[in-house]
């Protein structure tokens, strides 16, 4: 299910270089009461080109689906993605649930080269990082 862009750059020019680049982009949504699941498209220059909500869910959980995310960063060209979530609860580490979506992501993305650069959990309270915390493996850049 579609839900709406939150942001789209006819010219990109917001260059996505650290989770708190990504961050920035998803500042309105901190505060939100249910969780939002997000997907970040990026151009060959880590310029964001949109920001997608993927997937409106409860107070607790986000239903997610990999073949969803990369139908929409196929359609809009997207060369790398990050996807990020809200947790409405303020604790900004990852559930289990959380890094088995991520490690699927991974792997899709891995499959088609669009690779997943992070996955950022955030609340009014800051953000986590899965590059940042040892999670998720940056892609080498060969």
């Amino acid at each position: 299910m579609i839900y709406q862009i939150v942001s789209e750059r006819r010219a990109p020019t917001y260059q996505v270089s650290s989770p708190s680049d990504a961050f920035k982009a998803l500042d309105r949504y901190k505060s939100k009461r249910v969780e939002h699941f997000f997907l970040l498209s990026l151009n060959a220059a880590h310029e964001l080109m949109s920001v997608r909500i993927v997937s409106i869910g409860g107070v607790a959980r986000c239903p997610i689906s990999p073949r969803e995310i990369f139908r929409m960063a196929l359609a809009e060209d997207a060369v790398a993605i990050i996807v990020a979530h809200s947790h409405p609860s303020g604790n900004n580490f990852p559930s289990e649930p959380d890094k088995d979506v991520t490690r699927r992501i991974k792997e899709a993305g891995d499959t088609i080269g669009v690779p997943l650069l992070d996955h950022v959990v955030f609340s009014k309270t800051g953000f986590y990082s899965f590059v940042e915390h040892g999670l998720l493996e940056p892609p080498r850049l060969d």
